[in-house]
């Protein structure tokens, strides 16, 4: 989840600065790294349930909510961004 969220950063760059024909591509991109977020945190959460620690399950449910919160929010700006460039 970490890595994938870490990828927002290139996506929003190639969104801002890149080549203004590719700037749906990075949309897109946003929009699949946000679905790779939550779709990782819905395993996350089915596989914590059985873990006997319950201190490093709430851990991770916590870390993964957090992650799974800021990538909504990212993808979303990043789409606002996108769609100001195209209608332009």
């Amino acid at each position: 989840m970490q890595r994938t969220f870490d990828a927002f950063e290139i996506i929003r760059a190639m969104v801002e600065d890149g080549n203004p024909n590719s700037v749906t591509d990075a949309g897109v991109g946003a929009l699949c790294a946000r679905s790779a977020i939550i779709g990782a945190y819905m395993n996350v959460r089915i596989n914590a349930a059985g873990l006997k620690n319950r201190e490093f399950a709430d851990e991770i449910l916590a870390r993964g909510a957090e992650i799974e919160r800021k990538a909504i929010e990212v993808e979303a700006a990043i789409i606002e961004i996108v769609n100001a460039k195209i209608d332009q």
